[in-house]
């Protein structure tokens, strides 16, 4: 999915205007209007160009003009603060503190673990210059933080009392070298958080790690009703440096690939032993920490759009959605507007004090239509209408967008009946897209059972003997212009293997089922 932000422009074909998008460099190419407010292609036919015009159109974000930058506008900003609420209560809970490290790091500081460099190396920018200056030392930006803050945990940690040690930080960070930006799925400067966190034994690394990986599974699963797969990563893709790596997996089945959703690393004591992290333990002897690491991005919006999204639009859970609510007015022609835009005012008020998040939609230049669509394609849940009957019988129409049901409601049952609708579109969007999920997992048991599945875009579930050198072979051998096969996680809930049964890629004995396919 290229960046495709610098080369189209953002027609809205119902305000009849044109805007165009800022250039990262190349011609510009015209969208044509096609559909409502400018959705020219459909998701199941043409997947890239769908995604870029839909984060687009919905007002997520807007291209800017240094490639792989992309403004996050405040549609996007709201999602992104209501799961930092909920992440930022949870891990407060667990007795983490936030706080703020610098931005820049030292080539010394960076280079001084030497497997965790490399896994960043291509991906490091560095600032080479002050003014016109040549910097002597050049700086890089951090692609995350474990050697810009290890440095100060070994200063802050002496004794056994000081454990634990647990730190967040809610942060941007930068990831340079990628030839194929995505708005939200591979950026070159994203949001997200970084847990870092120190304790005298592995037993309590180890339950923290599957503490954070629960509320990983949470943002996904109950905020942004996508399903997810928990498991541990393989040797080859666990993180660079770590002792083992954990994940929610997550899978697109239009595109058949799968997304690390979020990661909770045990670090195991490699960093401890690089940056001297010890402490005097109860008997006064010298020990050294074991630490974890573990981080969420603004890629789960991403994840979101690609699962929920239609061609209409965005789709949004209830539960992120920044207006959950959108009131319109139906006038007919020589309609009383007076009255009835009071009684979307007070349709807004009355759901407000209940706790939703409603907005009206009084805008005298656009007909009802224009702003059916517009709100559509903006995936707000739920829509009131009221028209003159309405205003009559003392109702209001409810319209569903992820299922367009409609429902005629009493304005006496209105805040019952909206909180019934919203959770049940909230069930019914996670419901779907297990569905889709689960329909897109093959058992592959052969190798050849495996490339069929592969070249139907399936997410592949197969018995491995977990040697990194057989996981090498499958990249090498699935190698091609859409991309390699590569493990996406062994998931902790395992299905049965019955004695005997062979690894799909090397005929050896089988020690787990592990789930593969291409990934973005």
């Amino acid at each position: 999915m290229a960046d495709a932000g610098a080369k189209k422009s953002n027609t809205d074909a119902g305000a009849k205007k044109s805007n165009t998008n800022a250039k990262s460099g190349g011609k510009k190419k015209e969208v044509k209007k096609e559909t409502g407010l400018g959705l020219s292609k459909k998701k199941d036919e043409n997947f890239g160009e769908w995604y870029s015009e839909v984060v687009v159109h919905s007002e997520m974000i807007e291209y800017y003009d240094i490639s792989g930058c992309y403004i996050l506008r405040p549609w996007t900003m709201s999602i992104w603060e209501t799961m930092q609420a909920f992440f930022d209560a949870e891990i407060k809970r667990m007795k983490v503190k936030n706080t703020y490290f610098p931005l820049f790091v030292s080539p010394g500081v960076l280079e001084k673990e030497k497997d965790h460099v490399e896994g960043f190396a291509p991906e490091v920018a560095w600032v080479t210059k002050s003014g016109k200056s040549e910097l002597e030392v050049p700086i890089a930006i951090r692609p995350t933080s474990e050697t810009v803050m290890y440095p100060y945990f070994s200063k802050w940690i002496r004794g056994h009392r000081d454990l634990p040690l647990k730190l967040n930080q809610w942060c941007n960070v930068v990831r340079w070298e990628f030839s194929n930006p995505t708005p939200f799925i591979r950026s070159r400067e994203f949001l997200w958080q970084e847990g870092h966190t120190a304790f005298a034994t592995q037993a309590e690394a180890d339950e923290e790690v599957l503490e954070i990986l629960e509320l990983y599974r949470r943002i996904y699963e109950e905020y942004l009703a996508i399903p997810v797969v928990k498991g541990k990563k393989s040797e080859l893709e666990k993180f660079a440096g770590g002792l083992y790596t954990t994940s929610v997996e997550a899978f697109i089945p239009n595109t058949g690939r799968g997304v690390q959703g979020a990661t909770s690393h045990c670090l195991g004591q490699n960093f401890a032993k690089m940056f001297g992290i010890e402490f005097e333990n109860e008997k006064g002897g010298k020990a050294m920490v074991w630490q974890n690491s573990w981080a969420y991005s603004t890629r789960t919006i991403g994840v979101m759009v690609m699962v929920h999204g239609d061609d209409k639009g965005l789709v949004l859970p209830p539960k992120v959605a920044a207006t959950q609510v959108i009131v319109v007015p139906v006038p007919y022609k020589d309609t009383n507007t007076k009255e009835m835009f009071e009684a979307c005012l007070r349709t807004v008020d009355t759901l407000t004090e209940a706790g939703f998040r409603v907005e009206a939609d009084l805008r005298d230049n656009y007909g009802p239509g224009w702003k059916y669509s517009h709100w559509e394609m903006k995936g707000v849940p739920l829509r009131i209408e009221i028209g003159p009957r309405d205003l009559e019988k003392k109702q209001v129409r409810l319209a569903r967008r992820d299922n367009s049901d409609k429902l005629d409601i009493p304005v006496s049952n209105l805040v019952e009946q909206v909180k019934d609708i919203l959770d049940r579109i909230q069930e019914n969007l996670f419901e779907v897209a297990k569905q889709k999920r689960d329909a897109s997992i093959r058992v592959a048991k052969t190798w050849d059972e495996f490339m069929e599945a592969l070249n139907q875009k399936k997410m592949i579930l197969a018995p491995w003997c977990d040697e990194m050198e057989v996981e090498e072979d499958v990249k090498k051998r699935t190698k091609g212009e859409i991309g390699a096969a590569k493990s996406l996680c062994t998931p902790f809930e395992q299905p049965e293997l019955p004695e005997g049964t062979l690894c799909f890629a090397s005929g050896k004995p089988a020690k787990k089922w592990t789930y593969w396919g291409r990934s973005y």
